[in-house]
């Protein structure tokens, strides 16, 4: 990571103009605050490469506060795996810091806030609430308990405290201004009672602070500098700031908001996700069709590509969709330089080399990955029964197809040039079981005596020489672009894509890659990106494919120049 380029974009502009101004005592302190509500996925990667990668470039530090404000959402499993992710990504925070540390200071400067008569108790309804608020183009209407007294408040506020009320059945609010064109400004709720035992805290509370009473005063005990947040919460910043100077803290932090990463052919919600998990529409958070870091890493997904991703896609002011492609390009960049290639037959179909005896054996070379001198060579056991792709023979060929068929021979990659014989069919099904061929044996890879040419090498496998293996194709989870953007009458569950897992049992691969380790990384020649499941055993392989050889990224950029 220490070769990563410094990315300019418009916060570390900012940030340079602080510290030339002496802002902050030439500090820069900034923090990623995820909910443990759910698993991160690469919208959160963006924002852990943007917080982290700023407190490296400036030699500051990153706090992980987990935003656990929320007890009937929230979950010792989810802390757990953001830490995970996290690390993977190969950062590691200065701090570790939850907001229900807080709880206290919170409640105290909420009592501040009361006895200055900036805050009330109120006991509309939630649905109340909504509808006293009113509309972007009409002011709300006041609550009728707005006006109720400092001693009341603070008696009641102390009540819901010590759980004398109901559930929902009253709230704190900050008293700010029902006629503000900012709706977060038309006096927000900043406690609500939740009776649930919160994973840290047990059942000490009743009374839970909201999102934006919560965050401001957390950066501001942690004296953090810049406050990076996604664009969704430009129209709070009024309110961060408005609660932060009413409590008149010594550090007030500065908010920036930044587009937010939408990814087209996935949904980043964590309600959806979260139903995708819970309604079995997926194997778990860590399914390889998910857009979690952890179905990435699952997949085969390496920390510097999902990082090289978050830099190519920079930080903007607006949002917008980002091409899955992009995504798959710079996962293809990365793997092309370190995945160790081998051979792999998805859909085996046996060939018999008629010229060879029984119990020839031959060990041909190959390289391990062109991109890697250093990577060396392995041998290739070649026999005389072979698999290669059922879709590598044709007995009634297209045009334009180069592979084998009755009339036409093809290399056999770092061996020789075969040349068709016969077939043997199952009688019932017509299912072709053998393919009987000759091969040149002055055509050998690298020596090839007689110069004869074709216009295809195909990849193989000795029939008695590799391991059994369940290959499992992943492809986009949904089949529209924008899910989210569903008709009426829909759901965004209507647009999943049912091809979107293929799972081939009877594949064939490599007998060593039967020792291979979980997540090691493999380009399957021909076929693409793979990398070894979690659930994976020696007795019992099973291979994720990561991504495709297509590079269909690359092709938009080339017809955009």
């Amino acid at each position: 990571m220490e070769n990563e380029k410094k990315q300019s974009n418009f916060i570390r502009e900012i940030i340079d103009e602080d510290l030339k101004k002496g802002k902050n005592n030439g500090r820069v302190h900034t923090r990623f605050p995820p909910e443990p509500n759910g698993y991160l996925h690469i919208g959160h990667a963006k924002s852990i490469c943007l917080n982290f990668g700023i407190a490296r470039d400036y030699n500051g530090k990153c706090n992980l506060r987990f935003d656990d404000t929320n007890p009937t959402k929230e979950d010792v499993e989810y802390v757990e795996s953001i830490k995970e992710d996290i690390r993977w990504l190969g950062f590691q925070w200065d701090n570790e810091f939850y907001a229900s540390d807080y709880f206290e200071q919170l409640y105290e400067w909420a009592e501040y806030l009361i006895k200055k008569g900036k805050a009330y108790v109120c006991d509309l309804s939630p649905e109340q609430v909504r509808e006293y608020r009113g509309t972007p183009t009409e002011p709300g209407k006041e609550s009728p308990y707005r006006n109720r007294s400092v001693e009341e408040n603070l008696d009641l506020f102390r009540r819901m405290r010590a759980g004398e009320f109901p559930e929902g059945s009253k709230t704190l609010r900050a008293k700010i201004d029902m006629a503000s064109p900012n709706l977060n400004m038309r006096d927000p709720v900043m406690y609500r009672i939740i009776y649930a035992e919160h994973h840290r805290t047990g059942n000490k509370w009743c009374i839970y602070p909201m999102y934006d009473w919560a965050h401001g005063q957390s950066d501001a005990i942690e004296g953090i500098t810049h406050s990076i947040c996604t664009l969704e919460f430009e129209n709070h910043r009024p309110l961060y700031d408005w609660f932060l100077d009413n409590i008149q803290v010594e550090h007030h932090p500065q908010q920036i908001e930044f587009a937010r990463l939408n990814l087209n052919y996935t949904v980043m919600s964590k309600r959806k996700l979260l139903q995708l998990v819970t309604e079995g529409y997926v194997d778990g958070w860590d399914d390889p069709r998910m857009p979690t870091i952890s179905g990435l890493r699952r997949r085969g997904y390496t920390p510097e590509s999902i990082r090289n991703f978050a830099d190519m896609i920079g930080v903007a002011k607006r949002d917008n969709i980002i091409d899955m492609s992009l995504l798959e390009y710079c996962i293809r960049e990365d793997l092309n330089k370190r995945a160790q290639r081998a051979f792999a037959v998805l859909n085996p179909v046996k060939v018999i080399i008629d010229n060879l005896p029984d119990n020839h054996i031959e060990y041909l070379e190959a390289v391990n990955n062109p991109e890697d001198p250093e990577s060396g060579k392995r041998k290739i056991p070649f026999t005389k029964e072979l698999y290669i792709e059922q879709d590598d023979f044709m007995e009634n060929p297209p045009d334009k197809y180069f592979r084998l068929t009755p009339n036409q021979e093809v290399r056999l990659k770092y061996a020789y040039i075969i040349k068709f014989k016969s077939l043997v069919k199952d009688p019932t099904t017509g299912e072709i079981l053998e393919i009987h061929c000759e091969y040149d044996p002055d055509t050998k890879s690298g020596e090839n005596k007689s110069n004869k040419k074709v216009k295809a090498a195909i990849h193989w496998l000795s029939a008695n020489h590799c391991a059994d293996a369940e290959i499992r194709l992943y492809d986009r989870l949904f089949k529209v672009e924008n899910p989210d953007d569903v008709e009426e009458g829909k759901t965004f569950l209507d647009y999943l894509n049912p091809d979107s897992l293929k799972v081939i049992k009877n594949a064939k691969v490599e007998p060593w890659i039967k020792d291979a380790k979980i997540f090691d990384k493999y380009q399957f020649e021909r076929l693409g990106y793979f990398s070894i499941d979690k659930y994976s055993t020696s007795d019992n392989l099973i291979i994720n494919r990561t991504v495709t050889l297509k590079d269909t990224w690359a092709k938009i950029q080339n017809k955009n120049k």
